[in-house]
């Protein structure tokens, strides 16, 4: 039986369905614990290599290109495995949907760091969990919110008013907008999930055809944003600008994703998923050590909090 998967963002996990797999219950090895926490770890690093390629690039033409090169490696990918990537005729228009989700999304969340710190950034991006949540509630009569969920929800949203009441002194006076940016693309990025979910689960598209729609018919939306917003702003290609690209596209867009496949052939996808928090840990701890960003008494507070509630989130 093939897998049907319902995968995101960037960079991330949205909603899949793997009750038709073998190994739907089995426990995760040591193996798998290990690669799972690598995953996380390159995921952490993500909103990292942005903050790094907005130096020489804007952020939406380098989520543009982001798009372009992960969706180019994936079909040739697919070619050397004989998978198809492109949508059937019948649900074109779903992929259409959740490519232009996908876009908005990645507009606000590269051009967002431009305004915040790293490590703020990826705390408000991983509120996708509980936006997910409190929107499956209203809108997927199968998952409404239980005491669990719901007290998860409710920790999470303390530690981000306390990372949202943190400010550094180095963080520029429109630091507020970065964040709301972020809280956006969280929001946008659970709708992507929703929008999988209720329109496309339990049909026959694959898994490739999924995450090739996200990227491929993000492009347009992508560049029009590029075109919109940033029209004759320079490109500075440095080292580390194409070190942080490649690592965008190449590595978290492409090989993290197919890995993160590999494994839900394999493991319940609630048991996979409830490693999600261990990323907002990572991409803190990045941003501390890479970027020399301040790390606060609060926003640690916070980060325990929100991740604490992500975990419950996904656990239950």
């Amino acid at each position: 039986m093939r897998l049907r998967l319902l995968l995101p963002a960037g960079a991330f996990l949205h909603g899949v369905d793997v009750s038709q797999t073998n190994h739907s219950y089995a426990q995760i090895p040591l193996t798998g614990v290990l690669l799972l926490s690598f995953l996380c770890l390159i995921w952490g690093g993500n909103m990292v290599s942005i903050k790094i390629s907005n130096l020489g690039v804007s952020p939406i033409l380098a989520a543009a290109i982001r798009s372009v090169v992960a969706s180019f490696l994936l079909w040739l990918y697919a070619l050397t495995v004989r998978e198809r990537v492109f949508l059937p005729k019948a649900f074109m228009k779903h992929g259409v949907g959740v490519g232009l989700l996908f876009g908005l999304e990645f507009v606000f969340l590269f051009w967002g760091v431009k305004f915040t710190d790293a490590s703020r950034a990826i705390i408000f991006l991983y509120t996708q969990p509980l936006w997910t949540v409190a929107l499956a509630h209203l809108l997927l009569h199968d998952e409404r919110l239980g005491f669990s969920r719901g007290a998860g929800v409710l920790i999470a949203v303390v530690g981000l008013c306390l990372v949202f009441g943190t400010r550094s002194m180095k963080l520029g006076p429109h630091y507020w907008v970065g964040d709301l940016m972020e809280v956006a693309a969280g929001f946008l990025w659970a709708a992507t999930t929703i929008y999988i979910k209720r329109f496309i689960r339990n049909t026959p598209i694959t898994h490739f055809q999924t995450l090739f729609a996200q990227l491929f018919y993000s492009i347009p939306v992508l560049f029009l944003g590029a075109l919109l917003f940033e029209w004759g702003l320079p490109v500075s290609l440095s080292a580390p600008v194409i070190g942080a690209l490649f690592y965008q596209s190449v590595v978290v867009a492409f090989a993290t994703y197919l890995a993160w496949f590999w494994l839900l052939h394999r493991f319940q996808a609630g048991r996979l998923a409830a490693f999600t928090f261990l990323t907002p840990i990572f991409g803190v701890i990045l941003s501390g050590i890479l970027l020399h960003e301040p790390l606060t008494t609060f926003l640690w507070i916070g980060l325990a909090l929100v991740a604490g509630g992500i975990y419950l989130v996904n656990r239950a």
